[in-house]
This record gives structure tokens, sequence and C-alpha cells, in this order.
């Protein structure tokens, strides 16, 4: 079949979009924007909040931009598909405005009733229907919304996640998937439905969840008002949607139970696929809908998420960088021994941490000695303690019955070094395949198997192999010596 798919990747720091030719299965061109990272407001500590419209502006211009370099193949749409930054808020009133900021993924402000509700629940009905404490999801934001700006809880007519929104400017039309609400911790696996008994002991109402449609299929259609905006076809269809960690495994072709992808952008995450709801009493790895998933076929994300990575990394840069690229301060890492020469990074200055059991601790450099450290010290300690907080999550994962014999990743963001792929192999024990991809090109397969113009087996013959990486027998154990004492770190800082 000949034709093309769009895929749009809808992330706090940017937006990005691919065009996929369906014939070949190869991107034909992409486009980010802004070509600066987006801001995130944060009026008060532990507050992030973006406004829907402003990713709406930046779909537009990337779109326009791959308008400008493929005008004919972008003629020939066929399908779009859509992932998002999770865990986000927006609320829209009866004419689909938005009514406030949207509070995305790494605010931590309702926390505190998230737990309350958890609570009031049941801690083993929590894990064993919702897969997560309500923590500081979605529906918790909510509930913060209702207790302190009532008004526009008032107001609210949707509860929409990221990606919905965007839907909903493309097609004019409000809905959700069930995978979104199962990420809002607003669905309820032991029924296949909404989450009813959440909405209840957050004091929420159910009527603002928008009406549902699948992750894969038809969503509805692209209206003339967005037609003309974009550039594009009028009427065509959205055939996909989906988180931007259940998106990125899609984009890897992990679909299946055992099968286990990561990530390293603005977060660092070890996603898993498994055939059951993991238990983890305190809900420090998180259970949602995979995109793969079917009523009569279970298919379970099991994430772990490490908010700071990149964040980390471009703070880094911003503060310590002195004007140097990622390149540079990678090779400047590599310049530093195993261990950074004693040097720990905690990398938590992102919001409240779900792996430390929605602890705060911030970020925190540990062992510095001001006549021995230098810059390339600095930056290995970064990314060795970010894969050393992802390794801390694994094991949370191997307790709940996830192992991991293999994790494939984008070649792309801090998989870019070698420094932090060799810490990741070395440390986790695990081989690592390495593609050329993104979630914006994966969002664009998903459209495909969505409007079944792809199987899900002949959606990924055109994503390549860059690299396998074996763990170094070699580096194993001074990775292994500088994790444990990174650990030991860890816990005495949570100790005090």
């Amino acid at each position: 079949m000949s034709g093309t798919l769009l895929g749009l990747d809808i992330g706090s720091s940017s937006v990005k979009a691919t065009l996929l030719d369906v014939h070949s299965g190869k991107a034909i061109t992409s486009a980010t924007s802004p070509s600066t990272e987006l801001t995130i407001e944060a009026v008060q500590p532990g507050w992030a909040e973006q406004h829907p419209d402003l990713w709406w502006e930046h779909v537009c211009k990337a779109v326009l931009q791959i308008k400008t370099k493929a005008p004919d193949q972008l003629k020939a749409l066929k399908g779009i598909g859509i992932a998002y930054q999770m865990h986000g808020l927006v609320l829209v009133d009866a004419a689909l405005k938005p009514l406030r900021p949207a509070i995305i993924w790494c605010d931590s402000r309702a926390v505190q009733l998230g737990e309350a509700a958890g609570k009031e629940i049941g801690i083993d009905t929590t894990l064993a229907r919702y897969g997560n404490s309500p923590g500081n999801f979605t529906a918790a934001k909510l509930a913060w919304v209702k207790v302190n700006e009532p008004e526009v809880y008032g107001k609210a007519k949707y509860l929409l996640l990221p990606g919905d929104y965007i839907a909903l400017k493309l097609t004019g039309t409000a809905n959700s998937t069930p995978g979104a609400l199962s990420e809002g911790v607003l669905w309820d696996f032991s029924k296949n439905a909404p989450a009813l008994e959440v909405c209840r002991a957050l004091g929420i109402s159910h009527e603002v969840l928008p009406p549902l449609v699948p992750a894969l299929g038809l969503q509805g259609e692209v209206s003339a008002e967005a037609a003309h905006r974009l550039g594009i076809p009028a009427g065509t269809p959205i055939t996909y949607r989906a988180g931007d960690q259940p998106n990125n495994a899609l984009a890897l072709n992990v679909l299946n139970p055992g099968e286990v992808a990561a990530n390293a952008g603005t977060s660092g995450v070890v996603y898993g696929v498994s055939s059951s709801l993991g238990v983890d009493r305190s809900s420090r790895v998180n259970n949602f809908l995979h995109v793969s998933s079917t009523p009569d076929s279970l298919r379970v994300g099991m994430l772990l998420c490490v908010n700071g990575a990149g964040s980390l990394y471009r703070w880094l840069r911003h503060t310590w960088g002195g004007g140097i690229d990622y390149p540079e301060m990678n090779a400047l890492a590599a310049g530093a021994p195993i261990g950074a020469r004693g040097l720990s990074f905690l990398p938590y200055g992102n919001g409240a941490e779900r792996s430390l059991n929605n602890a705060q601790l911030g970020g925190q450099l540990l062992g510095l000695e001001v006549n021995t450290h230098e810059r390339g010290d600095l930056f290995r300690a970064a990314q060795e303690g970010i894969v050393f907080a992802l390794k801390y999550g694994v094991e949370i994962m191997r307790s709940m019955g996830l192992a991991p014999t293999t994790i494939r990743a984008g070649d792309a963001n801090l998989f870019k070094s070698e420094v932090f792929c060799s810490a990741f192999t070395s440390t986790l024990g695990t081989p690592l395949e390495l593609y050329s991809t993104d979630g914006a090109e994966g969002a664009a397969r998903g459209a495909g198997i969505g409007a079944k113009i792809f199987t899900p087996h002949d959606a990924f013959t055109g994503l390549s192999l860059k690299a396998l990486l074996e763990p170094d027998a070699k580096l194993v154990a001074a990775h292994l010596e500088a994790y444990e004492r990174w650990k030991m770190r860890l816990i005495g800082a949570l100790q005090q």
C-alpha cells in the first residue's frame, strides 16, 4: 500500500512530528518545535505547569515544517498517531476550552491527597484493582483543583490527558482511552471499566471522565478547521494514542510479556510488559494498561520512572558546562574513571519520586573533594547516578516478577553516551539493543496498526537495530562497587 502516516510526540520539552512511508516502513522526514526547550512553570516548589495551547502551537509549527519538506507525501496521509507526556491534567469547559494551565507529570502538589485516598480504599484493593496508589497521578491532581480552585472545578466539563487535548484540537471532539485513564489511576482492571471508587475516595465526580475510544483504532477524524491550520487532508483518521512510555515501548516492538524497553530522555524509565498486575505494596513501580492490551488478553506496562535524567544533564550543561555541548560533556565523562573517584550523584531534583515512596529528596552531590574532582568526574557521576537510580528501581521490578534478559532503547539522548551505555549494561547485567527510532516514529507505526494498514508484525519492518551492547566482564565489578557506594549514600540520605 502507498501513502504516509504522521506521528506526533507531545513532550514537556518539545513537540516532534515524523512522517512515515507506509510501503517501506521508514521515516521520510521529521521536525521538532521549538528549537529550544519548552518552559515548565513552577510557581511554587514541587509544581510544574504548561498551557495546553502551547503544545498545540508547536504541533502546528512541527507539522508545517513537515509540509515544507514533504508536501506531496503529506497529502497522501492515511492516519495520525499521538504520543504524549503521561499523567498530566487538562481541564476543559463546556465549550472545550482549557480552564487553567495543565498540571503536568512531574508536579507533586497532589501527593498527600492521593495517598490519603489510597489508604481509604485500602492498599490491597488499590493495587489489585487499580494497579497503583493514586499518589500524584491525574485523579489526585483533579482532587487538588477541587479543593484549592473550586470555581475552576465547577466549570470543568471533561478531564483530559495531554494527548487527549491534542486529539480534541485535531478533531473537535473530546474523548480518551482506557490506557489514559489507567495512567491517571482512573481504571479498574478487575471490571475493565473506569475506577468509580477512586473518584469517590478523592471526592471528584466521575461525570468529568470523557467518552472512551480504543488506543489502537478509529478515534476521530481531522476537522476542516484543523486541516486548514496544518495543511493536511480533512477527514484524516486519528487511529492511535498512548502515553510516552507505552508508546516508546511500541516504537521498540515491546508488546509481549517479558519484553522490556528503556528511555533516558527528560526522565529515565525502564518499562516491561507483563500479562498480570505486579505487586509492590509501596507502589514504587507502577502498572498501566499497555497499548497491546485487549479485553481478552491483558497486557500490563510495568513502569519504573526516575524523574530526572536528561533534565539533570541539561541542568549540568547550563550551569557547569561553560558553553560546551553534550558530546563534549560525554567525552569529559569518558575521561574520568568508573565511580568518578568516589563522587556520587543522587539524581532526584525533579519532584516527588515514586521509586522512593514519593519522597522529595532533591538532587545531591556526595563525596565531593574540591582538590580532586573535575568537571569530567561531575558529568560521569551524573550519568552513573541516573543508571544507578534505574538499577535501584529494577531491583524492585525483579521482586515483582519481571526479570529483564535484554533491554531495548532508542539510540538517542543519554544512550548516545558510551559512558551511560557501559554503566547501564554493566550495572543492570543485561544486553542493550539500540534502535534508530523515537516516540514520533513509534506514534506513526501505532497509527498504521490502528488503521489496520499494518499488522503488529509488519509494522516494524522498517525498524533498524543500530547496536547490540553486551556487559563488559572487565568493567562489571567496578560499576557494581560504585553502585553499592551510591546505594548506601542514598539510604543514608533517605534516613535523614
